[in-house]
C-alpha cells in the first residue's frame, strides 16, 4: 500500500478532475432537485393540479434518468468519460432553460410539455454522476478513491441547498430554471482543461475488448447478481428523498404536526444532511478499511431515523425538518455506493455500471411512489393511517434489500481497477 505526504494528498484530492466533477455534480443536483422544490409553486402558476400532475411529472423526470443512465453509460465506455461530461450537461442545461419559458409556451398542453421537458432534463442529468465518479476513481490512487469521490458528492449535493435558497432570493420559479441552465453552460468552459482517464485510453484502441455492452450485465449470472445488489444498496437513499422529502406535506396530519410542511424545505434540509454524510462516508470507509462496513452502519443510522419519524417523534414542522437532515446524513453513503458500483466492474463496462446503477435507483422512485400511493389510497382511502402504513411497507422492502445486498456483496476497498471484464 502506498503512503502519501499531506502535500501529495492535497495535489491528488484537489486536482482538476476532482474539482470539475464536484462542480458538475453541484449543477446536476441543483437541476435534479429543482422541480421538487418549485413543484407546488410552478404548477399553481400554470393552473395545474399540484398532487396528481406533480407526481406524473416527477415520474417522467425519473424515467428520463433511467433511460439516460443506459445511454450515457454506454457512451462513456465506447467514446470516453469526457464525452458524457460534455454531452449530458448540454442536454439538461438547455432543457432547464426551456422550463423557465413554460408560462410562454402555450402551443401544446402544458402538462404534456412539462413532462417532456423534465424527461429530457432527466436524460441529461443521468450522465453527470457516473461519468464523474468513474473519471475520479480511475484518476486517483486506490488509497484515496473513497475520499476523492466523497469530496465530489459532498460538495455536489450542496447544489440542492443552493437551489432552495435561489428560489427564495429570486422570488420567481422561472428564474431558478434559467440560473440552473446558465450554470451548466458556464461549466462547459471549465471542462475544456480536463484530460481523459488513462485507464480508458489504455483500452480505447483495443478492438479485442468489447466496450460499453449494457447487456453484458444480464448475460452472466454472477455479474447480474452483483449488478442487482449494487442497485439495491442505493434504494433507501431515494426512498427517503422521494417519499419523506418530496411529499413531506402529506405527513403533517398523520404525524399530528400543527402547521404546513414545505417540500422544498424538506429537500434542502435532507440534502444538507446528505452532503455532510457524503463528506463523512469517505473518511469512515478509509478508517474502517471497508466500503461495506461504512454503508452498513450508515444504513442502521438511517433506519433508526425512519422508525422514530414514523412513531411520531417529529412533533413540529421544524422537528420534521430535523428528521429530514437525519435521514439525509444517514443516506449520505451515496458517493460510496456509486464508487463501489464502479469498482465492482472492469474498465470496459465501468462507466456503464457507474452511470446506470445510480440511475436505476433514481428510476425506481416511480415504483416506490406507485406502491406508496396504492397502499395509502386503495387500502386506507387516504386516511392518516394509510400514509404512515404505506411509508412503512415501502421502507421495509427497500431496507431489507439494501441490508442483504450490503452484507453479501464483494468488498472493493483498495481494489485495483486496471482490469477488464
Amino acid at each position: 500500500m502506498n503512503s502519501f505526504t499531506i502535500s501529495q494528498k492535497f495535489k491528488y484530492l484537489f486536482s482538476l478532475p476532482v474539482i470539475v466533477a464536484a462542480l458538475g455534480y453541484f449543477v446536476d443536483i441543483y437541476d435534479l432537485t429543482l422541480f421538487g422544490i418549485v413543484r407546488v409553486e410552478s404548477l399553481k402558476a400554470l393552473g395545474l393540479d399540484t398532487e396528481k400532475v406533480g407526481s406524473l411529472i416527477l415520474n417522467w423526470q425519473m424515467f428520463g434518468l433511467l433511460i439516460g443512465g443506459i445511454l450515457w453509460g454506454v457512451l462513456g465506455d465506447k467514446k470516453g468519460r469526457l464525452t458524457v461530461l460534455f454531452g449530458s450537461i448540454l442536454v439538461y442545461s438547455l432543457a432547464n432553460i426551456a422550463c423557465g419559458f413554460m408560462p410562454q409556451l402555450t402551443f401544446m398542453d402544458q402538462t404534456t410539455l412539462y413532462c417532456i421537458l423534465r424527461f429530457v432534463a432527466g436524460v441529461g442529468l443521468a450522465g453527470e454522476l457516473g461519468a464523474g465518479i468513474t473519471l475520479v476513481s480511475e484518476s486517483l490512487p486506490k488509497e484515496l478513491r473513497a475520499i476523492g469521490t466523497s469530496l465530489v458528492a459532498g460538495f455536489g449535493l450542496l447544489g440542492a441547498v443552493v437551489a432552495k435558497l435561489t428560489v427564495g432570493f429570486s422570488g420567481d420559479w422561472t428564474v431558478t430554471y434559467f440560473i440552473g441552465g446558465g450554470l451548466g453552460l458556464a461549466l462547459l468552459l471549465l471542462r475544456l482543461g480536463v484530460v481523459e482517464s488513462g485507464m480508458f485510453n489504455h483500452i480505447k484502441q483495443d478492438d479485442s475488448v468489447k466496450k460499453g455492452n449494457f447487456l453484458s450485465f444480464f448475460q452472466n449470472k454472477e455479474r447480474f447478481i452483483k449488478y442487482i445488489k449494487c442497485i439495491a444498496i442505493g434504494l433507501p437513499t431515494w426512498f427517503c428523498i422521494g417519499i419523506f422529502a418530496f411529499f413531506g406535506n402529506q405527513f403533517a396530519v398523520p404525524l399530528g404536526i400543527d402547521g404546513e410542511i414545505d417540500p422544498g424545505s424538506c429537500i434542502m434540509w435532507a440534502y444538507i444532511g446528505i452532503s455532510a454524510g457524503d463528506f463523512a462516508s469517505g473518511f469512515i470507509s478509509h478508517l474502517l478499511n471497508s466500503r461495506k462496513k461504512a454503508i452498513f452502519w450508515m444504513l442502521i443510522f438511517t433506519l433508526l431515523g425512519v422508525i422514530l419519524l414514523l412513531l411520531g417523534f417529529a412533533k413540529t414542522v421544524n422537528g420534521y425538518y430535523f428528521f429530514m437532515a437525519w435521514l439525509g446524513l444517514g443516506t449520505g453513503y451515496w458517493a460510496m455506493f456509486a464508487t463501489m458500483g464502479a469498482e465492482q466492474f472492469g474498465t470496459n463496462i465501468r462507466a456503464t455500471a457507474a452511470t446506470t446503477i445510480p440511475n436505476m435507483v433514481r428510476g425506481s422512485l416511480p415504483l416506490m411512489v406507485i406502491l406508496y400511493n396504492y397502499i395509502k389510497e386503495d387500502f386506507f382511502t387516504q386516511s392518516s393511517d394509510g400514509v404512515i402504513t404505506a411509508a412503512l411497507v415501502v421502507g421495509l422492502i427497500v431496507f431489507s434489500l439494501a441490508f442483504y445486498s450490503t452484507v453479501t456483496i464483494e468488498e472493493t476497498h483498495n481494489k485495483d481497477l486496471d482490469f477488464t471484464e
